[in-house]
């Protein structure tokens, strides 16, 4: 596009502050119209020139350096190790959809919820989209999001300068990637990014977290590759997977190096931006700075969205950007607050997913894997074949009902797909193509580990190795145990833990806490200083919560979310242990499944043993802060607090507090902050432009209060 020499001039003044802050403001602007109006109106060259000009002005006056000035952008020095960051509000998944009929389900889905959870909403809805008058604003529209495949992140501006980028991690606790965010370049330092008014309504909260996906373009992706071949002689695997180590490198530098690029899709909390619908949360970002997807789109009918959606899934292949689906979202907040969300997506999102690339290669072996829990996974050893850009050599199998059903055999020619495009699996045999020496395929009837016999229940399809002693078995219980998500040992990988079992050293997961350095020294890789950090980690882990000790003892149905609700009720493992499954199943969230099998787990004497050992090794087994869920909370001077047991519902902008500032008041005062008003709901907190819940709260006569009447309720003697 022509450049425009009057907004790419050099300022002239002398006085260095000023004229670094013209420049930061030029800067800002081009990079604005470059990164999120996709309308450039200065060269590449002239905007280095600028850039360079910044620079050096900083260099004679460090003085005038500000922390969002976009020359930081550049990399600073290395990090020594990523900190983790605990997400305020969970970071959750989508729910997929695989055709228009999974699509159609979802949105008959949502009409049920909202019908039950609030029939006024639900009769507007009706009425909206069947009447043939014009839609009103309370219709149930959708706005479609392009999926793109990167890595998830969330970005922290306070009083609008960026302070923090964390990864997605596993959706609670992330990892703090800030110093490599901060060198993206279409990532705003500060915001609003440009000078200009906001949209009508629109306000910048002075703490704001915006979340979005990292990706790599693809010609860039190539870029990288043919640098990547010509000085260190290999190339990466697929964006996705570069992009996710470009943010993880300890030198900024490098990862200022790679083009990375942003794409933001919402907030934790838009009603703080004072916006009622998706579709102007995604504008207003847009507005202050933050890119967003220009495919994305608005519908007030499902088939029409659905009909977008199809062509734009046809012809993603043309992106210049990888993406693994399209995702549909209802509109109103009023409605996504209404249908809320499960333990892993929200109810109000859908993402979209054509069927899976496929192509046909020949299995040249069928293996079986063990699992941490004993069972007996096969898995079929592929010849190489590419699939949606990614190599593929392997692909599950299941259990022995999913070959035999198929006939898979050694030898067969099979279709396969990436299913989700993520995991491979063999989708069916073509039997015109099969050699006339391939033979069936059965479970082999003892464990390929340790060679004891394995059982499979009638009416179940999983085979399991019952030897608690296998020590396949115990490699993966072990991995699970210092995993990430449950007690957080870094530095025990797969090959040192092997070898553990190996040596005899670890027989279980208490062992772990028997090592010592010399139990390493000598070990490939191992030199001191590491040696040092894996035994302060293995120390360190001694003091994580009951619920992560519940995720790492592997019980079957406990994952992060059961884990927590159950530590929460119990507190324990000894008063676990002692629950029978009428207890367990009065805990929201566990099933008649759930309590038999923890019931299942503490009635095997090794596992009560093992509790045991651990209890005697330092590992926290009990909560030392815990409240019994029938007891009323109490404050720091043992007095009850003021809000035990009461539940409060927060809607509309307050006028000096976040909505998480709120929630953190009422749970510190003992309260409970639920998303939808019911006859139960003890006070409903209003701020401006509260909607429909303010009017569900008066005509089901619950307490209103404002922001005054919250901090009576609370006082001020809480301790946050």
């Amino acid at each position: 596009m022509p450049s425009d020499d009057r907004s790419a001039a050099v300022p002239t003044t002398d006085d260095p502050s000023a004229r670094a802050e013209s420049l930061r403001r030029q800067i800002r602007r081009h990079s604005h119209l470059y990164y999120v109006r996709d309308a450039p109106e200065i060269t590449d060259a002239e905007y280095d020139a600028l850039f360079k000009a910044l620079q050096d002005i900083e260099a004679a006056h460090p003085e005038v350096v500000t922390p969002d000035t976009p020359t930081l952008a550049i990399g600073g020095p290395p990090v020594g190790a990523f900190g983790k960051v605990l997400h305020p509000h969970p970071m959750l998944s989508l729910d997929n959809a695989f055709s228009p009929d999974g699509v159609r389900a979802w949105g008959e889905r949502v009409l049920r919820r909202l019908a039950d959870v609030d029939p006024d909403v639900a009769v507007d809805v009706d009425r909206d989209i069947t009447s043939n008058d014009e839609v009103t604003a309370d219709a149930l529209a959708y706005v479609l999001e392009p999926k793109v495949d990167g890595v998830a992140v969330a970005l922290r501006y306070r009083d609008g300068v960026l302070v923090q980028g964390a990864t997605r991690g596993d959706g609670t606790v992330g990892e703090d990637i800030t110093a490599n965010v901060r060198t993206i370049r279409g990532v705003p330092l500060r915001i609003p990014a440009v000078d200009g008014p906001l949209p009508d309504g629109v306000v910048i909260p002075a703490d704001l977290e915006v979340r979005g996906e990292v990706y790599l373009p693809l010609d860039g992706f190539a870029a990288m590759n043919e640098r990547a071949l010509a000085i260190e002689g290999r190339t990466y695997a697929n964006p996705r997977n570069a992009a996710a180590g470009s943010l993880r490198q300890l030198d900024p530098s490098i990862t200022a190096s790679r083009p990375l690029r942003l794409i933001t899709y919402g907030v934790p909390d838009p009603h703080a931006l004072g916006v009622a619908s998706h579709w102007d949360l995604l504008n207003a970002l847009e507005a202050i700075g933050l890119p967003g997807n220009p495919d994305r789109r608005r519908f007030t009918d499902l088939d029409a969205a659905l009909a977008y959606a199809d062509a734009w899934l046809a012809r993603r292949s043309s992106l210049n950007y990888l993406a693994d689906g399209i995702v549909l979202k209802v509109d109103r907040l009023a409605l996504q607050d209404a249908l809320g969300s499960v333990s892993h997506h929200p109810r109000w999102a859908v993402a979209y997913k054509t069927a899976s690339e496929e192509a046909t290669t020949v299995v040249a072996a069928i293996n079986v894997n063990v699992g941490r829990t004993g069972k007996l996974v096969p898995h079929a050893t592929l010849e190489p074949v590419g699939i949606g850009g990614v190599t593929v050599s392997q692909a599950t199998l299941h259990n022995e009902d999913y070959v035999t059903e198929r006939d898979i055999r050694v030898g067969d020619t099979v279709l396969v797909k990436r299913a989700g495009e993520v995991i491979p699996q063999v989708i069916k045999v073509v039997p015109e193509l099969r050699p006339s020496d391939a033979m069936p395929w059965h479970m082999p009837d003892r464990c390929p580990v340790c060679g004891e016999p394995v059982t499979r229940t009638p009416g179940e399809a999983d085979t399991y190795c019952t030897n608690a002693a296998c020590p396949e078995q115990l490699v993966r219980h072990v991995e699970h145990f210092v995993a990430r998500g449950a007690m957080d040992i870094d530095g025990l990988g797969e090959k040192l833990v092997a070898q553990f079992v190996s040596d005899g050293l670890i027989a279980d997961v208490a062992d772990l806490y028997n090592l010592v350095p010399a139990d390493l020294e000598g070990r490939e890789g191992f030199a001191e200083k590491r040696i040092a950090n894996v035994i302060a980690a293995i120390d360190a882990s001694r003091h994580r919560p009951v619920r992560r000790l519940l995720i790492g003892l592997g019980i079957r149905h406990v994952g992060s979310t059961v884990a927590a609700a159950l530590a929460g009720a119990f507190g324990s493992l000894d008063a676990l242990a002692a629950a029978d499954e009428t207890a367990l199943t009065a805990v929201d969230g566990v099933g008649p499944e759930i309590a038999a099998s923890v019931v299942a787990w503490f009635a095997v004497p090794r596992n009560r043993t093992l509790v045991d050992r651990l209890a005697a090794a330092g590992v926290r087994v009990a909560d030392p802060d815990w409240v019994p869920p029938a007891v009323a909370p109490t404050a720091f001077d043992g007095t009850t607090l003021p809000l035990a047991g009461k539940k409060l519902v927060l809607t509309g902008t307050l006028p000096t507090m976040t909505r998480d500032e709120a929630a953190a008041r009422i749970e510190a005062a003992g309260g409970k902050v639920v998303g939808s008003v019911s006859a139960k709901t003890d006070y409903v907190v209003a701020g401006e432009a509260a909607g429909s819940k303010l009017a569900k709260a008066v005509a089901l006569g619950v307490a209103v209060i404002d922001e005054a009447g919250l901090i009576d309720l609370v006082g001020a003697g809480i301790r946050m």
